[in-house]
């Protein structure tokens, strides 16, 4: 089994994170990695079955969302080499919010995803896009 996992320390209530983070269709945080965001189908970004294309090539679907955890599933239907339906499968990204409650405050952000296949390939390509993302999500909240 393939898994990545990642995780970044923003200085923003985790209400706000959380805020921003939990539409399935708004990526409007990560203007520097995701071009475009095309809804696919009638259910809104914060209700499961929520279907998303990114950047023309991940398919993706809202598969949980809870706001008492403040945490978001989804999988990833088809997607470029090497995470294509063709050489991945089981595909499941959580990203979970949490208050840190030491100090100044601030929220703690773990994203991490799991699969079967192309356990390497998958694992180096999808480390390297979550990490972006994340430092793109500090970056939004902190500025």
């Amino acid at each position: 089994m393939g898994k990545t996992y990642q995780s970044v320390v923003i200085n923003a209530p985790a209400e706000k994170v959380w805020s921003t983070l939990r539409d399935f269709h708004d990526l409007s945080w990560a203007p520097n990695i995701i071009s475009s965001v095309e809804a696919v189908g009638d259910r809104k970004g914060d209700e499961p079955g929520a279907k998303r294309i990114l950047n023309e090539a991940f398919h993706e679907t809202l598969t949980d969302i809870d706001d008492q955890e403040y945490s978001i599933s989804y999988s990833i239907d088809d997607g470029p080499s090497p995470v294509s339906r063709d050489e991945v499968s089981d595909y499941t990204g959580r990203v979970l919010v949490r208050p840190v409650t030491e100090g100044e405050g601030g929220t703690f952000v773990e994203w991490y995803s799991s699969w079967q296949g192309k356990d390497k390939e998958a694992a180096e390509f999808c480390h390297g896009i979550y990490a972006n993302l994340l430092g793109e999500l500090k970056k939004t909240l902190e500025s």
